[in-house]
C-alpha cells in the first residue's frame, strides 16, 4: 500500500500535472470572460442586427401556434428549435479558439529558443579489427591487439 501511494505521489506532483492542473484552473477563469465578452458585449450589438431581439432568443416553433418565448413554447407542450442560443455558443467558441490561438502563438514568441544539443562524439573503434571498444581501452577485447595511446 506505501508503495501505491509514493507512485501516486510521484505522479501527482510531476511538474506536468501540476501545469495542467494551473491550465484547467486559468481555462475555467478564462472561460467567464470569454462568455462575458459574448454575453455583454458582442450580443447586443447583434441583437440591433436582428430588430432589438436578443439572439440568444431566437427559435423556432415546431408545433402549431405563435409563441413570444421559447419557454412559452414549451410550456404549451410544442417543441423549439432554439437556433439562437446555437449562435451564441459558436461566437463563444469562436472567441475562445481565437483567444488560445493568439495566447499561443505569444507564448511561443516569448520562449527562449533552445540551441540543438551538441553531436555526440562518434565512437571510438579498433583500428585492427574495426570493431567499437571503449574510450579507455588499452587492449581490444574482439582481437586482443593493444592499442595505441589516444591523442586528446
Amino acid at each position: 500500500m506505501k508503495k501505491f501511494f509514493d507512485e501516486f505521489k510521484k505522479f501527482a506532483f510531476k511538474g506536468n500535472v501540476l501545469d495542467m492542473a494551473v491550465g484547467v484552473l486559468i481555462a475555467t477563469a478564462f472561460n467567464k470572460i470569454v462568455s462575458s465578452l459574448v454575453n455583454d458585449v458582442c450580443m447586443p450589438v447583434l441583437s440591433l442586427l436582428t430588430g432589438g431581439v436578443s439572439v440568444d432568443a431566437l427559435f423556432v416553433a415546431l408545433g402549431e401556434g405563435t409563441f413570444e418565448t421559447a419557454a412559452a413554447a414549451n410550456e404549451a407542450g410544442v417543441a423549439t428549435l432554439n437556433y439562437g442560443l446555437f449562435l451564441q455558443n459558436i461566437i463563444d467558441f469562436l472567441l475562445i479558439a481565437l483567444s488560445v490561438f493568439v495566447f499561443v502563438k505569444v507564448v511561443n514568441s516569448l520562449k527562449k529558443k533552445e540551441e540543438p544539443a551538441a553531436p555526440a562524439p562518434a565512437p571510438r573503434t579498433c583500428p585492427f579489427c574495426c570493431q567499437v571498444i571503449a574510450d579507455a581501452a588499452v587492449k581490444c577485447h574482439h582481437c586482443g591487439s593493444d592499442l595505441p595511446a589516444e591523442e586528446k
